[in-house]
C-alpha cells in the first residue's frame, strides 16, 4: 500500500513538472531569434532523439506493442505532420501577439473538438458542452480586444493561434481513432515525422524562397537545445510516465497548470499587458475548457 501511494505521489510530481515546463514554452520562444519553422524542426528532432533513448532503456516494457505501432503508422505519420505545422503556427502566434493571448487562442482546441465530435465521432453535444462552447466564444471575443474598440493589436497573432488550435483539435480527433499504443513509441514516431517533414519546409520556405533571418547567437542556440530536450523530450517522458498511475480527471485538472503559468509568466517576465476585458475572457476560456474535462456523473 505504501509503495502504491509513493508511486502515485511520484506520478503527481512528474505530471506537475511536465505541465510547468510546457507553460514556459512561449517565454523561451520569445527569446529564440530563429524562424518558427526551424525552431519547430529542431524541437521535433531533438525530442524524438531523447524519446528514442527512453524507449531503448525501457525496451522490455514498451517493445511488446511495437507491432501495433507499425500497423497504425499511416495515422501516426499524418498526426506527426500536423504536429509540426501546429508548432509553426503557435510559434508564429507568439511573435505577433502576447504569450497569454496566443495560449488562450490555442486552448480553443477542446471546444473545436466538441463542435466536430457530432460529425466525426457521432457524440452528442450535451447542455454542459453547449454552455462551454458559448462561454469560450464570448471569451475569445473579449481576449481579441474587439469589444474595447480602437487598436486591437496584430490580428495575425490571434488567427495563427486559432489556426494552431484547429490543427491540435484535428490531432486529438485523429488520436482517438488510434488503437491502444505505447505512449512513448507513439510520440517518438510523431515527433520524428514532425522533425523530418519540416526539414524540406524549412529549406524551401525559410531559406530558398523566404527571407527569414537566422541569428545563430549563443543564447538562441542554448534556448533551442533546451526547448528540444527539456520542453519536448524530458517533458513528454515525465508526462507519459505519469499516465498509467493517475486517474484521467487528475490529469485533466493538472493540465491547466500549463496555460495559467504561461499567462502569469507573460505578465511577470515579459510585462505583457492584459486588459480587464481580456482577463475576463481568459477566465471564460479556461473555465469552459475545464468544464469539458469534468467527469460525467452516471445514473
Amino acid at each position: 500500500m505504501n509503495k502504491n501511494l509513493f508511486g502515485e505521489h511520484a506520478a503527481r510530481l512528474s505530471l506537475i513538472a511536465s505541465m510547468a515546463v510546457f507553460g514556459t514554452i512561449g517565454i523561451f520562444r520569445k527569446y529564440i531569434l530563429l524562424p518558427s519553422g526551424f525552431v519547430a524542426m529542431a524541437r521535433g528532432l531533438l525530442g524524438a532523439l531523447f524519446l528514442l533513448a527512453v524507449i531503448l532503456l525501457r525496451r522490455r516494457k514498451v517493445g511488446e506493442k511495437s507491432k501495433a505501432v507499425r500497423a497504425a503508422l499511416p495515422k501516426l505519420c499524418l498526426s506527426g505532420v500536423l504536429i509540426g505545422f501546429n508548432w509553426i503556427l503557435l510559434f508564429e502566434a507568439y511573435r505577433y501577439t502576447t504569450v497569454a493571448t496566443a495560449t488562450l487562442c490555442y486552448y480553443m482546441a477542446p471546444i473545436l473538438v466538441i463542435l466536430a465530435s457530432p460529425f466525426l465521432l457521432r457524440e452528442r453535444i450535451t447542455a454542459r458542452k453547449g454552455i462551454a462552447v458559448a462561454l469560450s466564444l464570448v471569451g475569445i471575443v473579449l481576449v481579441s480586444g474587439v469589444t474595447e474598440g480602437g487598436d486591437v493589436g496584430d490580428g495575425r497573432g490571434i488567427l495563427l493561434g486559432l489556426g494552431a488550435a484547429l490543427l491540435y483539435a484535428t490531432i486529438i480527433l485523429l488520436n482517438k481513432t488510434l488503437p491502444d499504443l505505447s505512449p512513448f513509441e507513439k510520440t517518438f514516431v510523431q515527433l520524428a515525422v514532425a522533425g523530418v517533414v519540416l526539414i524540406p519546409y524549412t529549406l524551401l520556405a525559410e531559406v530558398v524562397f523566404g527571407n527569414a533571418d537566422f541569428f545563430f547567437d549563443l543564447a538562441s542556440i542554448v534556448l533551442l537545445l533546451f526547448l528540444g530536450v527539456v520542453h519536448t523530450g524530458i517533458a513528454y517522458a515525465l508526462y507519459f510516465g505519469s499516465m498509467g498511475k493517475l486517474p484521467a480527471h487528475t490529469i485533466s485538472i493538472f493540465s491547466y497548470i500549463d496555460p495559467v503559468l504561461a499567462i502569469l509568466l507573460s505578465a511577470w517576465l515579459l510585462h505583457e499587458p492584459m486588459s480587464p476585458a481580456a482577463a475576463i475572457g481568459a477566465v471564460l476560456i479556461l473555465g469552459a475548457a475545464f468544464l469539458c474535462e469534468l467527469p460525467v456523473r452516471k445514473k
